[in-house]
């Protein structure tokens, strides 16, 4: 998908990659009906995708009791789930480069479905573990494709919304499979509620194959020049800043997915239905946080400050956690949910306004930080449990609020963000997945 001014200033970023495709294949742009249609379908799956990661946090009593283990056994398995969307994330963007965003993305969520499904059949604790790792990896071919590709629907000036609304479809699905799960669980058992996430996701993969089009995210041509030595969008300095200053948050934001259900039941006496009506205050509100985090991303550049004051909120209020009571956790829930949701979408417009990484590498960009982000979020969740079996959840929820306010401090080596008529450099055939 070659792009259209070599310079890359506004006229190269006036016009999609998507529509370079379509233009070189059938002289068509692009409708804004079908790149509409095609962003519903990826919101679609998002949400599938975070059904199948979420559903185990309700399960984990009733998993331990099946399989004989503890609460530093359930952090293992929530941790594995992100190691392997952490391990795929940066490899991911290669494929995508290679064969193209759209056949990468779909593939992954099928494997994700796939594996999802098998959890309800795992016949040992072992094999549990081991199919939540494939579906980590799923999800990880996945992801940072399917939001680059995304992005690429639309021109600057309109990519917030349509990043935001994808990037928060995140927390409707989590939202869906913690109260989904919790009220499966009584009538047909974990087993089968896993199984009904991993079949819905799949049978909505299958109907995404006709509503994004071919040519969306198609993989550039075998001609296309390259950028030499290691990309931009790996040594970049902004995305290791932000890979590593929201570690701690990334490992917050999961532990409280996955744990507040169990410690609702064990340390409040709520029932599974009443606690995993709480857990879905801790995702679904961030539904709200990600439109505005878009908007406001695209709107002012201040992003450095965005970050720092809204995770700032995030934690002051997670602290309260320990001492709350119903409607207060329900608050505390709301506020840290929709924090992120800002947080997070603010995450994945800025790549978009980084001159220095070229427009095809974005996806590579936001499967670095990704990367880094799981990765030590995947060790938070262990910790958590750990810390949860060797001591008591009130400590656990304030060890998660220290690192979140800890690892912020990368924030420091954050570029600021160039204007927006800037665009990132070019290079003759270069595309965005």
């Amino acid at each position: 998908m070659a792009r259209s001014n070599a310079s890359g200033g506004p006229a190269s970023r006036g016009r999609t990659a998507v529509e370079a495709v379509v233009e070189a294949n059938s002289g068509v742009p692009l409708s804004p009906r079908v790149a509409a249609r095609a962003t519903w379908a990826l919101v679609a799956l998002r949400i599938g995708y975070a059904y199948n990661w979420f559903d185990v946090g309700p399960a984990l009593p009733s998993i331990g009791t099946t399989y004989a283990v503890g609460p530093a056994q359930w952090g293992v398995l929530v941790a594995a789930f992100l190691v392997g969307a952490g391990l795929l994330q940066v490899p991911a963007g290669l494929l995508a480069r290679r064969y193209g965003a759209r056949s990468v993305s779909l593939a992954g969520v099928g494997l994700l479905s796939v594996s999802a499904a098998a959890c309800g059949a795992a016949p040992s604790f072992d094999v549990l573990f081991a199919l939540r790792l494939v579906a980590g990896v799923g999800a990880a071919l996945f992801f940072s494709p399917a939001i680059g590709l995304v992005a690429s629907l639309y021109p600057p000036g309109r990519r917030g919304i349509p990043v935001g609304t994808f990037s928060s479809a995140f927390s409707a699905g989590a939202a869906l499979g913690i109260v989904g799960t919790a009220l499966l669980i009584p009538p047909i058992g974990w087993q089968l509620s896993l199984v009904v996430g991993g079949v819905a996701l799949g049978i909505t993969t299958i109907v995404s194959l006709a509503l994004v089009p071919a040519a969306a995210g198609a993989a550039p041509p075998v001609t296309a020049a390259r950028h030499p030595g290691i990309p931009a969008g790996l040594r970049y300095r902004g995305v290791w800043a932000i890979g590593i200053a929201f570690v701690g948050f990334e490992g917050a934001t999961f532990a409280t997915g996955q744990f507040v259900v169990p410690w609702g039941e064990a340390v409040e006496g709520w029932s599974i239905a009443l606690a995993g009506a709480v857990g879905m205050m801790f995702v679904l509100p961030s539904v709200f946080g990600g439109p505005v985090g878009g908007r406001v991303a695209e709107q002012h550049r201040n992003h450095r400050t965005q970050f720092l004051v809204v995770t700032l909120i995030a934690g002051a209020v997670l602290a309260l956690l320990p001492w709350a009571g119903l409607a207060v956790a329900v608050m505390i829930g709301t506020v840290f949910s929709f924090a992120y949701g800002f947080v997070y979408a603010v995450m994945y417009v800025i790549p978009h306004f980084w001159r220095e990484v070229p427009t095809d590498e974005i996806p590579l960009a936001i499967g670095l930080f990704n990367s880094i982000q799981l990765a030590g979020g995947a060790g938070v969740s262990a910790l958590f449990g750990v810390i949860v079996a060797a001591r008591s959840y009130a400590l656990a929820w304030e060890v998660l609020v220290l690192l979140t306010l800890a690892t912020l401090g990368a924030l420091v080596a954050l570029p600021a963000t160039p204007d927006a008529s800037v665009g990132p450099p070019s290079s003759a055939g270069s595309s965005r997945p």
